[in-house]
Formats: structure tokens, sequence, C-alpha cells
């Protein structure tokens, strides 16, 4: 099945009560994750770094990334009572550490054994080396990556799960890694890849779903998506491709102040697409070719058989103009029509009675 991962990243603008809501709109809608992130602003932007296109777009509002990130941090407590609040529900938490130190308290504090690496941050080796260092299961995300930059990152994740601790980390130590026998059974068994397109809202023309194939199959790892799309037929879409993990923004008013709410779903169409993707895994089936349940008792009704045309007397040879097709389906198949035609009646027949041999 399908895992749902309900974005709420920042989308709580930094306020406990929101990211508590935020909890309650993800579990309703059937997600199996609520996911949000953890950062120190300091540690992640300098103080005058500014903010994308898109965040100034939908905020309205020009300031440095410093300020704008400081206004939605997470206090760790607040951390302890999402986690507890969560468990009380039976959704899984998860967070994105977006620094060492943020890192340091998801798995030491919060003992998370699921770890998301964002696509901002797949070219951050000493991260992503961390990351792979505490042996959690890694979501790794794309966005703005090129393929020879993921194998690159992937050698990281290799050589941080097998070597980590007992060689001296550099670019051909990874490669070394990421090719060996250990590096990449622990990639397959721990490391589940995401495509993206990092743009909010991403545009329909660059979305470039079948990049998900790609990724699977350059790298022989579970492929997922992280959407950042408007609606919720993409996610969907990549699920009928074989995603098996999508992650998708959520928010309670997209109408809100922040950088976010306006790319996200709000909870009723969370909600839809959850339902929409578990319908999709239904309708997917075995992949076998047969008639189903429901089919069989539609084939005496749907089919047709062979027909008496008109009025046949016993031992008459039958011509072609003798007999038709028609339905029901409950008689002589019509794939011996030209088997049926020279041969004789069997006994006196009526027009329009099934023929019989």
């Amino acid at each position: 099945m399908t895992l749902i991962i309900a974005e709420a990243g920042v989308n709580h603008n930094g306020n406990k009560e929101l990211a508590f809501s935020l909890v309650d709109a993800a579990y309703h809608a059937g997600a199996d994750i609520v996911k949000f992130q953890t950062f120190k602003a300091k540690n992640l932007v300098t103080e005058d770094a500014k903010q994308a296109d898109y965040q100034l777009t939908n905020t309205q509002k020009e300031e440095t990334q410093m300020a704008m990130l400081s206004r939605l941090e997470l206090s760790y407590d607040a951390h302890h009572e999402l986690v507890e609040y969560c468990q009380s529900l039976g959704i899984e938490f998860l967070s994105t550490a977006f620094d060492i130190e943020s890192l340091d308290f998801l798995v030491n504090d919060l003992k998370l054994s699921t770890l998301k690496l964002p696509s901002g941050e797949i070219t951050n080796a000493p991260l992503v080396l961390e990351h792979a260092k505490t042996k959690c299961d890694l979501i790794v995300s794309t966005g703005m990556a090129n393929l020879a930059e993921i194998e690159l990152a992937l050698g990281v994740i290799a050589f941080g799960y097998t070597r980590g601790d007992s060689h001296e980390p550099s670019v051909s130590a990874f490669q070394e890694a990421y090719a060996s026998v250990e590096g990449q059974k622990a990639l397959k068994e721990k490391v589940t890849i995401l495509h993206c397109t990092t743009e909010y809202p991403a545009p329909m023309a660059e979305i470039n779903l079948r990049a998900m194939d790609t990724l699977r199959d350059a790298f022989e790892l579970q492929a997922g998506y992280s959407d950042h799309s408007e609606g919720i037929t993409i996610p969907i879409a990549a699920v009928a491709r074989g995603a098996v993990l999508i992650e998708k923004h959520f928010t309670l008013d997209k109408n809100m102040e922040g950088p976010d709410h306006k790319a996200s779903l709000e909870p009723q169409e969370l909600k839809g697409m959850v339902d929409a993707i578990r319908n999709v895994e239904r309708a997917l089936g075995s992949g076998v070719k047969s008639p189903t349940v429901s089919e069989v008792k539609n084939k005496a009704v749907a089919r047709k058989s062979i027909v008496v045309a008109k009025p046949l007397k016993k031992g008459q040879v039958i011509k072609d103009d003798d007999i038709v097709v028609k339905r029901p389906g409950t008689g002589v198949a019509p794939t011996k029509f030209w088997q049926v035609i020279g041969s004789i009646a069997s006994k006196d027949f009526e027009a329009g009675e099934l023929f019989v041999e």
C-alpha cells in the first residue's frame, strides 16, 4: 500500500496549537504520516539570505529568510507534545531536519527511526552523511538534482551506512561505498527515493512524472513522489505509475499568511487525495487477466450465441444464411460459427431458437 505523508511543514506558522490542528486534519484525512520541519533558523541561513521567489510571491512580504524562518520554528517541547499526540491517535510523526543540531534532536531525543532528506540538502554532504550514520531509514527527495548529484548523495549515504565510523570521508570513498555490494544492499534495504519538482506550485509542464521511473530504474530503489503541484491529479497519477510513497503539503487554510499555504491542500482536499489514492490501489489489482467475480454473472447477458435464423428440419444441411449470432450467451459460442455451417441439424429448429449441436 502506498505510504501517504501529509506534509504540514511550516504551515503551523510557529503556533503550537495550529500544529496540533494540522495533526488532527492529517489523521482525519487518512494519511499514514504527518510530517513537520525541524530547524534552527540561525543554523540554516545567513543573516541576509534572500527569500525564494515563490516565498516572496506567497507571503507578499519582502524580508530575509532569517526573519521569515525565525517565526516558523517550533520549540523542542512542542515537538515532544506532537509526538505524544500522534501516538495517541495512531498516526506516525515525522520531521525533516535542516541542520545537524536538529537531526541530533530528532534521533536522540524523539527517537525517530525514519528520516526525510529534503531536496535542498541533497548536495549538503556533511548533513547527508550524518543522516546515514544514524542508521535510520531514509526518504530522499531529489528536486533540483540531476542523476550525477543523486548518485553522489547515495554514495554518501552508502558510506555512512557501511563505513562512516571507520573510514575517512571523501568523494572517492563515497564512490567506492556506492559501488560496493554492502553499500548497494544497505541502500536497497533502507532508502526510498522521491522524484520532486521544487517550485510552489510546480507548473504542470515541469512535473516530468516519468522521471520517477528513471530514478527507480537508474538506482534500483523504491521510488515515490513528493508533490508541489496544484490539486490532487499528479499524486494520483504517480500512484498509478507505481509510486510507493506520496508526500503532499497541506494546510488548514490556503489564505493564511506564510510561504507554503497557497501551494498546499486544505483538509477536505487532502482527504479527497487519500481516498482517490486508495481507490487507485484497489483498481490496480493483481495484474492477472481473467473474468472477475462481478463479470462472470454478466457473461450470459453481454455475450452472444449461435441462433437459428429460419426454420430447420432435422437432418438438413445448415447453410451460412440459416444461422445468425445474437444474445444471450447461453448457447453455442459464436467461435463455432464456421464449424456449424455445413453440419447436419440434430433436430427441428424454429426461427429464433438457440442452436444446439
